[in-house]
């Protein structure tokens, strides 16, 4: 039994979610799952990034206040992530007065450590992603991410010195050589780091929806000082130092690749600039793209997509929630760029859904009724099943436990592959009732007690339907995985239902 902290970016509310957003979020949902599987101590956080410039452009585009924008858009995020079943334990808001004591806490240890200083900010500036860009890190004077032509600023500010931390964090990623995942994003942000560091801006004073400088009135910081800080909020930095200890620096970040700088330079040395260890893992995943290019909210705005067709809960409310769950965990391994479209979730629904996990349960359920009257029979304990199972979950466990939610679902389902054929070579069916075809029925009906197990934290909800309709009480997930998976544990006597399709197939229009 370990400690599993995990956290997803926080999601700027200047517009509403999409599914760019519930990628990343049901990733961390069915790592956190995966571990309470396991036993660990786990803590899932997620939250809104509620200040800056773009918040305030929204806002006022939108005719309300900041404050009033911030608590409408922040609950739409809550409500998509109920659609998608994402079992956080705790929702952060930057506009939360336990942030700003936090943010202000944090940062006034780090300028009283002697890392802040006061200078003035020239250079050119994305509000889209408020970051600052010199020329030669730009797109010649547009942004790298967005396509647009950046601002150019000068403004008095604090600056952090970042320089200072050079040295520091090459020796911190020479000691931890998995501290950034995948090992191309450790390469990104080490040569980055070694390519020469300078002191960064940390307020502005051209705005005032941010969270005051408590040394300097008139200074608020900049949105990603006080955003990246929300990891330490929510385990009470600054009010609750046992409840720090208790979870950090065993921490696992959860990023997409566009805030690599973000998490992997500046948070670790924020973080020794306050004494504080550096997060233990960062894992950078890769884009969703929608015909190529990043979904963003800059994609519906030039009208290229609306945010209505790829919202979570449209998404949900036309495949279902577990559906649109095992896609985005499915399709793209975690740290490569993916494609997302309709009918790639259409064609894993009816290929590994319908077809491979609702087909075997359907067939199972049929024959259990015909040759058995409804009720399972138990499994073999010596089934040639027993060792592709063994296999198969094994690698299912190394997988989830590598942070490869792809890797964990493509191993269990070559489980109900092998089963797939397993019922077709033997044909119980055919056979006459006895001893045989209990003997066949009885492991298919171990082989779906082990993957609604196994896949639990990809589809919590179908996972709970399969272990209802197999005859067992509780639920999957009562035990820890390694408790569970041990082949032979479905009793017999169970009454076992023949119901509806759990994934009725979904007509393509050739």
């Amino acid at each position: 039994m370990g400690r599993f902290y995990i956290t997803t970016p926080i999601y700027y509310v200047n517009d509403a979610p999409h599914v760019g957003h519930a990628y990343t979020t049901v990733n961390a949902d069915a790592l956190a799952r995966w571990h309470r599987l396991m036993g660990d101590d786990t803590k899932f956080l997620t939250g809104t990034d509620e200040h800056g410039q773009k918040v305030a452009d929204a806002a006022a585009k939108n005719s309300v206040s900041a404050q009033e924008w911030t608590d409408v858009t922040s609950q739409r995020f809550r409500e998509a992530w109920d659609a998608l079943d994402v079992s956080y334990d705790d929702f952060i808001r930057t506009t939360e007065d336990r942030h700003r004591e936090t943010v202000q806490t944090f940062l006034s240890a780090v300028y009283e450590n002697g890392y802040i200083y006061k200078g003035t900010y020239r250079g050119l500036y994305c509000v889209s992603c408020e970051d600052y860009y010199t020329l030669e890190s730009s797109d010649a004077g547009k942004c790298p991410v967005h396509g647009r032509v950046l601002s150019e600023m000068e403004e008095e500010n604090w600056f952090f010195r970042l320089s200072a931390f050079q040295e520091r964090l090459e020796a911190h990623y020479a000691a931890n050589p998995g501290f950034v995942t995948p090992e191309t994003k450790r390469n990104e942000a080490l040569s980055f780091i070694r390519g020469g560091l300078r002191d960064i801006s940390i307020t502005r004073t051209s705005i005032d929806w941010g969270i005051p400088v408590p040394w300097d009135e008139g200074h608020v910081f900049y949105v990603w000082y006080d955003a990246l800080i929300n990891y330490l909020t929510a385990i009470g930095y600054g009010r609750d130092a046992d409840e720090v200890a208790t979870w950090w620096p065993a921490s696992h970040h959860l990023i997409g690749k566009e805030i690599l700088r973000f998490h992997c330079v500046w948070w670790p040395a924020m973080c020794m600039a306050a004494g504080l260890e550096p997060p233990a893992h960062v894992q950078v995943h890769g884009w969703l793209l929608l015909r190529g290019q990043k979904l963003s909210k800059t994609m519906a705005a030039e009208g290229q997509v609306r945010l209505t067709d790829i919202a979570p809960t449209t998404l949900t409310g036309e495949f279902g929630v577990d559906p649109v769950r095992y896609y985005l965990l499915r399709e793209t391994a975690l740290g490569n760029d993916g494609e997302f479209s309709h009918e790639g979730i259409t064609h894993r629904y009816n290929t590994d859904l319908a077809n491979n996990l609702g087909n075997l349960l359907n067939r199972v359920a049929t024959v259990v009724g015909s040759k058995c009257a409804g009720i399972g029979p138990a499994p073999d304990p010596h089934s040639a099943l027993a060792g592709v199972a063994r296999e198969a979950l094994g690698e299912a466990r190394d997988a989830w436990e590598s942070f490869s939610p792809q890797g964990g679902l493509e191993a269990t389902w070559r489980l109900l592959s092998a089963t797939n054929a397993y019922l077709e070579e033997h044909e119980p069916w055919k056979m006459a009732p006895g001893p045989q075809v209990e003997s066949v029925l009885g492991d298919a009906l171990e082989v779906l007690r082990l993957v609604a197990v196994a896949a639990s934290p990809a589809m919590p909800g179908v996972s709970a339907a399969i272990w209802s309709r197999i005859g067992l009480e509780g639920t999957p997930v009562e035990r820890t995985f390694d408790e569970s998976v041990l082949w032979g544990q479905y009793p017999a006597g169970r009454a076992v239902l023949k119901a509806e399709p759990l994934f009725p197939r979904i007509r393509v229009d050739a």
